[in-house]
């Protein structure tokens, strides 16, 4: 059977001018012609065809398809080992791009704009989720305290988050050595360590009164990579987070509306 230009593009999902382009470059020409004088398609054509639209999928060039198809010897196997190796080359460049943009979009979704050279520097261990943050950026994006605590984040230089970060390491020793004396959650060293970490947030972020500290707490015990932020993997214990939690409620509970700041 033989086949119009048209009817081969509606085939193969190619335009008439690939099809025109592939004739001009002598890379696959109609085998026969109407009495009008229509370019006709064989059925080898077609076959023929197939052939190029798989090279040409896995990215070959047009020059190396028609060496490939000249040649009914060629080791058509070398050319696809040789694009094997190229492939596996762009998709590491692909992943390295990727951890580029994802560190890019981290940067603007926690408001921490800092390279990443002073984010290690800065932060260490203490990493930002990049699922946590864009969760928590399509969940609160609308919230003012959210936008407010964005936009102090983004305020803050390398010196101060140094400070930050030297602040909660501080905080944190002496949250785990309370968890690791067996002082009670409940006890006034445990809640002043949470009033501590409460003040900490309102210093460096966004105004925080006992019931928003106690959702942040709740998060601790709901979300691991919640707590991550706050204690790293390597500074936990079992129950430091249910321990945190239940100080920083006992501590709401021990203060009146008009002490929140």
């Amino acid at each position: 059977m033989s086949y119009s230009v048209g009817q081969v593009s509606g085939f193969a999902g190619i335009t008439v001018r690939t099809l025109h382009h592939y004739d001009k470059a002598g890379l696959l020409s109609p085998s026969d012609r109407s009495p009008a004088g229509y370019r006709l398609y064989s059925d080898a054509d077609l076959s023929r065809l197939q052939q190029i639209l798989f090279y040409r999928e896995l990215g070959f060039p047009l020059d190396e398809i028609a060496t490939i198809l000249a040649d009914p010897q060629a080791n058509a196997l070398d050319h696809l080992r040789a694009r094997h190796r190229l492939l596996n080359d762009q998709i590491s460049k692909l992943q390295r791009l990727v951890e580029v943009a994802e560190q890019a979009m981290e940067v603007q979704q926690t408001g921490v704009e800092l390279s990443p050279e002073e984010r290690f520097e800065v932060f260490g261990e203490v990493t930002f989720d990049l699922t946590y943050a864009t969760q928590a950026h399509l969940k609160w994006q609308h919230r003012e305290s959210y936008q407010r605590s964005m936009a102090r984040a983004a305020e803050h230089s390398k010196e101060d988050w140094a400070k930050i970060m030297a602040e909660a390491a501080d905080w944190r020793l002496r949250l785990t050595a309370a968890f690791d004396a067996g002082e009670p959650a409940e006890g006034e060293r445990a809640m002043d360590l949470a009033e501590e970490h409460r003040q900490h947030i309102a210093r460096w972020f966004t105004p925080c009164p006992t019931d928003v500290h106690g959702r942040i707490a709740d998060g601790f015990v709901t979300d691991p990579r919640a707590f991550a932020l706050t204690v790293p993997p390597t500074e936990q214990r079992p129950g430091l987070a249910p321990y945190l939690r239940t100080a920083v409620h006992a501590n709401a509970v021990r203060r009146s509306p008009a002490d929140d700041a």
